[in-house]
């Protein structure tokens, strides 16, 4: 009989295997890497342009065009894509994100002859119908409207902002910026980003040679955009940090954002600041979340994050809290920062975060899209998979006194911005 008042053995990950893709490219130069993979006849193909041309006068050009790409071509309204996506069992899906614009199709093999002529269409004519930009310039002012009054939209809102001024990253997009979009503005911004030398594409699932040829009779071939444009590129200074406090007077609960400008992941550190940041509150068992949420009661979740981008990185903290508690839980903050900063930690809490940190990179390769992923993220910093090996190694052998440099290195809580929207 087996003995259920015993835990099972547990073990550390001892190996975690990645599938490179298979780079080639399409007659007119546009890159293709293909993670082929699984044995259902369904692929993922994403188009993947950088964002240009930033201008801060205006911010929304490239979310707007991004948003309103599918909703009308010079042959296929709006309407019209949407049913031949559906009636194909496709679905398309746009994303806009600080560095990059995707555009992403899913679809069954037998039905990538028919639907990415659609997708050709969406790349090359676009039209942005006047009536679609109306439209979508009214349900954004009334989102945003209801946006602004939200504590932890506001506290997000203006910690980007403080941190990376008016750039890409951390624009302060107001009601106003919605009624400077004009149709001619996103036309010329869709020449200038979507074209064959701004665009990478990678393919998941199983992809072979017949749906690359596919992809190469559609992009490859008749795809002939070449207007200029310049890659956004930007630079930032270590602030000071700062406490702004925005006042709600009937606010219950008070949202706190704090952090600051970090290392991307580029850095030789960086995977030692997320181990750091694993422990402080990285996941559900963190310093954080056993104090704030399990020990004091302030809050139903409090957690820690350190993010890549391009040309930064950046360390925060959020929560939401009580009004009534909003200053002791920022000093219980302050308190486990500074315990990470003096003390070593022990190698049972150690042990845990390794194995919850390889556990789930190993988690997350459960198909070939997500293979595709982990891609991504070492191709768009300009790194190879020795990234993932260093990574894997610097999990499994970090010690107590490397976590306690890196704290005092990249955890400054006089150097973190600190927004509180509610009251304190």
């Amino acid at each position: 009989m087996l003995n259920r008042t015993l835990a099972p053995a547990s073990k550390q990950v001892d190996e975690i295997n990645f599938i490179a893709p298979k780079a080639q490219q399409l007659d007119n130069g546009i890159k293709v890497f293909t993670v082929n993979a699984g044995q259902q006849e369904l692929v993922r193909i994403e188009f993947i342009f950088q964002n240009v041309n930033w201008d801060q006068n205006q911010p929304l050009q490239a979310v707007t065009v991004n948003s309103l790409i599918n909703n009308g071509t010079q042959t296929l309204s709006a309407k019209e894509i949407a049913d031949k996506v559906d009636y194909y069992g496709a679905f398309l899906q746009t994303e806009y994100a600080a560095d990059h614009t995707t555009i992403t199709l899913y679809s069954l093999n037998k039905h990538l002859v028919a639907v990415l002529p659609i997708v050709w269409s969406i790349l090359n004519e676009s039209i942005f119908p006047q009536n679609e930009l109306d439209i979508f310039i009214q349900n954004q002012k009334q989102k945003l409207s209801v946006n602004l009054q939200k504590n932890d939209f506001l506290a997000r809102k203006t910690f980007a902002n403080t941190i990376f001024g008016a750039t890409a990253y951390g624009s302060d997009i107001g009601l106003a910026d919605y009624d400077e979009l004009k149709r001619a503005d996103l036309l010329v911004y869709f020449k200038a980003a979507f074209k064959p030398e701004n665009c990478t594409i990678i393919a998941a699932g199983k992809f072979e040679d017949v749906e690359f040829n596919l992809l190469n009779q559609s992009f490859g071939k008749a795809w002939a955009n070449h207007e200029a444009s310049t890659l956004n590129q930007f630079s930032f200074a270590a602030l000071t940090g700062e406490d702004i406090y925005i006042e709600k007077p009937d606010a219950v609960q008070s949202a706190i954002r704090m952090g600051n400008l970090s290392i991307n992941r580029k850095h030789d550190d960086f995977s030692s600041l997320q181990i750091l940041n694993t422990l402080l509150g990285g996941y559900f068992g963190s310093r954080l979340m056993a104090n704030i949420r399990e020990d004091k009661g302030y809050t139903y979740g409090i957690g820690s994050g350190i993010a890549s981008l391009k040309d930064a990185g950046y360390f925060f903290i959020a929560t939401e809290v009580g009004t009534d508690v909003c200053a002791s839980a920022l000093q219980e903050i302050e308190k486990e920062i500074n315990l990470l900063k003096t003390e070593l930690v022990a190698e049972e809490e150690l042990d845990l975060v390794r194995n919850y940190m390889l556990g789930s990179m190993l988690g997350s390769l459960e198909n070939a899209f997500s293979h595709a992923d982990k891609f991504k993220n070492i191709y768009f910093s300009d790194l190879d998979y020795s990234y993932y090996s260093k990574y894997i190694h610097k999990v499994k052998t970090i010690s107590a006194e490397e976590i306690k440099a890196i704290a005092n290195t990249y955890l400054n809580w006089d150097a973190m911005t600190k927004v509180v929207v509610g009251k304190k």
